[in-house]
């Protein structure tokens, strides 16, 4: 096993090398308006996913794809020179969909700031749907009752006995 931070240097330079062979040295027509954006190499070094993104379409996206599995064996070649490792890292090419995840998140972010709005605008127009005070109850006739129930607590008889 290698130490993490030598690994993390092997990626960078895999991901330095990579973008400086595709933008001096690849000349196939298919290759678009691409951005190396990161590489990760496994910890014993022999396996190398690079990320990148391509300017335009899903045409454009496919022509890149195809011109960056063409030169998979230069990159390869340059990459294990460069490095100085005893076995050259095989690459694997995937399409960063960042801008596509950054996108919905936003259309998700802006569905709940509109969610939010529609809920404030709902609050703000609410009414109690009873009384502002459902359990206080104002009788009239609060005294009588007092009276009434004083009265009959008077003339209840225990339970099995007779009355007082």
């Amino acid at each position: 096993m290698s130490d993490p931070a030598k690994v993390r240097r092997h990626a960078e330079r895999v991901r330095e090398l990579v973008a400086s062979v595709v933008r001096s040295q690849i000349k196939d027509p298919r290759l678009g308006m691409i951005t190396i954006t990161d590489a990760r190499i496994t910890a014993d070094l022999r396996d190398a996913t690079v990320f990148y993104t391509v300017l335009g379409d899903a045409v454009a996206q496919a022509d890149t794809a195809a011109a960056l599995e063409s030169a998979k064996g230069m990159l390869r070649s340059t990459v294990g020179k460069a490095l100085g490792l005893r076995h050259s890292p095989t690459l694997t090419f995937v399409l960063d969909d960042v801008q596509d995840q950054v996108k919905h998140i936003d259309d998700l972010l802006a569905a709940a700031r509109n969610a939010d709005a529609e809920v404030q605008r709902l609050a703000a127009r609410a009414e109690y749907a009873g009384d502002a005070q459902p359990y206080r109850v104002e009788d009239e006739d609060d005294e009588t009752d007092e009276e009434a129930d004083a009265a009959a607590d008077a003339t209840e008889t225990p339970r099995g006995g007779a009355a007082r």
